[in-house]
């Protein structure tokens, strides 16, 4: 008998077999939670129209606010820039902000309402699937949004923007929903609810830092302590990257996009930083996940 039992294992194999298969399934597992996330977009459209009207009010009126304002406040010696076009990058940085921190609403209902618990105790292999699936849909109804915001931009200051800007653009946006959304859904399985959701997006974290970032004024009009909190917001980041897109022929990795009595920060470094917060929070949003459901 020993002799069997011993023969038997070591019949077993010495490494792990991996097959397509759980690729293909979990897929199939994003791509059923993304369509059930765009089916729940089409029957409830008010909420992407709020979010489109929310920043071309804002466009509108602070660019009809400063618009007397002098040019040379907002560029330096050699770039004079009205207030519209230096609150352009802001307001597309806003809106990917604020589409990218409501991304974990269909999370926090799904809890509520009791789906969640369905969708955790069917036959799903990966349960980061919801974590990609929310991040996928988001990524797209947003860019879409931006898009309709760069047109209404090329309608107000009249100038098509170049290929180079709309590439910055887009992808400096997806590093911002990637990195807010990853927080707004570790928000979601840990708050209580919807309504203590609603009140730390919107009251305690959007608007404050829409506020201590560079999006409504250039860092040369801040005093030297509200600085320091601008250069750790990494949307400040975002939206100098974006601005200097529009204010350069061709944008490089050496560009200068912020200069302080401490440090000078570049396209590059600025880079590093939206990639950090970025993995920062998909190990958040992991540990979370792990811990409370696994």
């Amino acid at each position: 008998m020993k002799q069997t039992s011993k023969h038997i294992t070591n019949l077993r194999p010495q490494q792990k077999i991996y097959t397509n298969k759980n690729k293909s399934i979990k897929y199939t597992e994003i791509n059923a939670i993304v369509n059930r996330l765009y089916l729940q977009t089409y029957r409830r459209p008010s909420s992407i129209i709020i979010q489109l009207i929310q920043p071309l009010l804002w466009l509108i009126l602070f660019g009809a606010l400063f618009q007397n304002a002098p040019i040379n406040l907002f560029g330096n010696e050699n770039i004079n820039i009205k207030y519209k076009e230096f609150l352009n990058p802001g307001i597309i940085i806003f809106t990917t902000f604020n589409s990218a921190i409501n991304s974990g609403l269909p999370i926090i209902f799904d809890r509520e309402y009791g789906f969640l618990n369905r969708i955790l105790t069917s036959p799903i292999i990966n349960k980061r699937s919801l974590i990609y699936s929310c991040i996928i849909h988001t990524c797209l109804i947003t860019n879409l949004q931006v898009m309709i915001i760069i047109l209404f931009n090329a309608f107000q200051v009249d100038k098509i923007p170049k290929i180079h800007e709309l590439s910055t653009i887009l992808i400096t946006s997806t590093l911002v929903i990637t990195n807010t959304s990853g927080i707004s859904i570790c928000s979601a399985f840990i708050l209580p609810g919807h309504i203590e959701f609603i009140a730390l997006t919107t009251l305690f974290i959007n608007l404050p830092t829409l506020f201590i970032s560079t999006a409504l004024a250039p860092l040369s009009f801040m005093p030297y302590w509200l600085q320091i909190i601008v250069c750790m917001n990494p949307l400040t980041y975002a939206v100098e990257i974006i601005r200097q897109s529009k204010s350069v022929e061709l944008i490089s990795l050496k560009t200068q996009i912020i200069d302080t009595i401490w440090f000078q920060i570049h396209v590059k470094e600025s880079i590093i930083i939206l990639l950090v917060v970025n993995i920062a929070s998909f190990i958040l949003v992991n540990k979370v996940i792990k811990y409370k459901y696994d």
